[in-house]
């Protein structure tokens, strides 16, 4: 990993690291236009993979957080699917197409719970094994949904893994604190003892506004 902001020498040594996933674990293998523009052609809807590529970051970002409070179990489900239906109907109209149908929804939705769509990145296991050796305890902080257990399991990063919070259950995403307090919680650690390790805006000022020190990567 490219670290973008390091480690200060008056740091002191962690006993745990919070990751997060998207962007720093793993990715994609193929975009996400191509595989809209794919799967809408299956369900009689054309629509260009650019298009879908340049649509799709500004709809992510204005949506409200992927986090659902109090539900758990189907109705947590049925919210996740809900939110990103919404979010794919927004992108194929900025797209210039009609808004997907129930069944391009599901079609969607379920792809991306397959982790053969999805790859490590390469210097990821090497890594998560380096951390455990010296006595790291590791833990996932995620803005996505339950779909994220699977990937984890499916891709083989769960051994490494003690616990993952994601921001559908834990009621609040990036860059609320919520998350954060809850893996500490869930570790039995105190704030001065992680850091965090993302790639993003949301991964700083989510680790900051929990106390937590934060360390950004950036991938080519």
């Amino acid at each position: 990993m490219t670290a973008v902001a390091r480690p200060q020498p008056n740091w002191p040594r962690p006993q745990a690291l919070l990751l997060d996933a998207m962007g720093t674990l793993i990715e994609l293998r193929h975009s996400i236009g191509s595989t809209y523009a794919r799967l809408a052609a299956d369900h009689g809807v054309q629509v260009k993979a650019e298009a879908i590529d340049q649509a799709f970051p500004a709809i992510y970002r204005a949506a409200p957080p992927l986090a659902f409070p109090g539900l758990q179990g189907e109705e947590l489900e049925l919210a996740e699917r809900d939110w990103w239906a919404q979010r794919i109907d927004a992108v194929l109209v900025a797209a210039g197409t009609s808004p997907g149908t129930p069944a391009l929804q599901r079609s969607l939705f379920d792809h991306f719970a397959d982790p053969q769509f999805w790859r490590v990145y390469d210097d990821v296991p090497p890594q998560l094994q380096s951390w455990r050796e010296q006595g790291l305890r590791l833990a996932v902080v995620s803005n996505f949904d339950q779909r994220l257990d699977g990937l984890l399991a499916g891709l083989g990063l769960s051994p490494w893994i003690e616990q993952v919070v994601i921001s559908s259950r834990a009621g609040a995403a990036k860059p609320s604190a919520q998350p954060f307090h809850q893996a500490l919680e869930a570790l039995e650690l105190t704030p001065e003892q992680v850091w965090h390790v993302g790639d993003s805006p949301e991964d700083a000022a989510g680790a900051a506004a929990a106390g937590i020190r934060c360390l950004l990567v950036q991938r080519p």
